[in-house]
């Protein structure tokens, strides 16, 4: 009997569609599943020693000594803080959930050039204030250059909704390959300097990694083009606070609107909660406050189940050595 501990906040529906393909892999191969459920966050250290198969996110310092583990699917894009021999026990596969978080977090991107560009962040403030008051220009979206750093389900999304609306995209990613449709360019890391004065939209959905800290550090956010928007829903080691407020408040960007920060929660003293033109919202532009998150994460999650009982080619799977899931072009 092996032991499948979920952690993905699964609703009755989503239990049945587990438990289904638990009982067709059983028929299937004499691998029997007894699944344990358990609330997200709440696994104990002992749940996940005993599990062969983990669906969802559990404390990193459990799974070292966890002997029995096989296989983790985690609810999570993101998975640098699994992906080391430190970590993740000798052999066991670990596979992210790209793919659940684009559509949520490319719309979230979308709603936050187009208040910014619109100036809906200063009338929202001017309501509060009741005052009838003219904030002057505004900006369109079409005929704008945007760049993407970071062409994953989510970047990649954000791409095409912004190529959709007229903007010319232009993408970054770390290896080389075929050049999307809905791109205009694509470019590597290394490129990142030369482009950044070109753009009026960037926008960052890159992991934190050892070589994604502090990557937007102060001299490269001077680089940008004056008045441009900036936006980062990867992780907010990317952007040091100290540089994103300078540039703000110098006026050399035009705004950001960050979903991430460096310190979670931001401190209620910081200054970057009165930072002009910034949006700032508390790493909610994912999570699950879409149903299709949670359904498309689940799916993941099951199809991955079965492959890999099954053997075959997980969908996702990290590169260990990267912190990546593995390039496949």
């Amino acid at each position: 009997m092996m032991k499948v501990l979920v952690t993905i906040p699964v609703e009755q529906e989503h239990r049945e569609y587990l438990e289904k393909i638990g009982k067709k892999i059983g028929e299937k191969t004499g691998k029997a599943l007894e699944f344990y459920y358990v609330p997200r966050g709440g696994a104990t250290k002992e749940q996940v020693l005993q599990a062969d198969i983990i669906l969802g996110n559990v404390p990193p310092e459990f799974l070292k000594d966890a002997k029995h583990l096989k296989f983790l699917q985690l609810d999570s894009a993101g998975a640098v803080e699994y992906a080391s021999d430190k970590v993740m026990p000798e052999g066991a596969k670990l596979a992210n959930a790209t793919g659940a978080y684009g559509l949520a977090i490319s719309e979230y991107m979308l709603g936050c050039v187009l208040m910014l560009r619109k100036k809906l962040n200063l009338y929202q403030d001017n309501m509060k204030r009741h005052e009838w008051k003219d904030e002057g220009m505004v900006l369109s979206i079409a005929d704008t250059v945007t760049l993407v750093v970071g062409l994953g389900d989510i970047g990649g999304q954000f791409a095409r909704k912004m190529s959709a609306l007229g903007s010319r995209v232009i993408g970054v990613r770390r290896n080389q390959s075929k050049c999307p449709d809905y791109l205009d360019e694509l470019h590597l890391t290394e490129e990142l300097d030369e482009l950044l004065p070109r753009a009026d939209i960037v926008a960052c959905s890159l992991p934190g990694t050892a070589e994604t800290e502090g990557m937007f550090h102060l001299e490269r956010l001077k680089k940008m083009k004056k008045g441009a928007i900036l936006l980062n829903v990867g992780r907010g080691s990317l952007i040091p606070s100290e540089a994103l407020l300078e540039v703000l408040e110098s006026g050399h960007l035009g705004g950001a609107a960050i979903d991430v920060a460096e310190i979670e929660p931001l401190p209620a003293s910081s200054p970057l909660w009165d930072a002009p033109n910034l949006l700032i919202t508390p790493h909610v532009s994912g999570n699950y406050h879409m149903k299709q998150i949670l359904d498309t994460a689940v799916k993941i999650a099951g199809e991955n189940l079965s492959a890999f009982l099954e053997g075959k080619e997980l969908k996702n799977e990290v590169d260990f050595s990267t912190g990546y899931r593995k390039f496949q072009g």
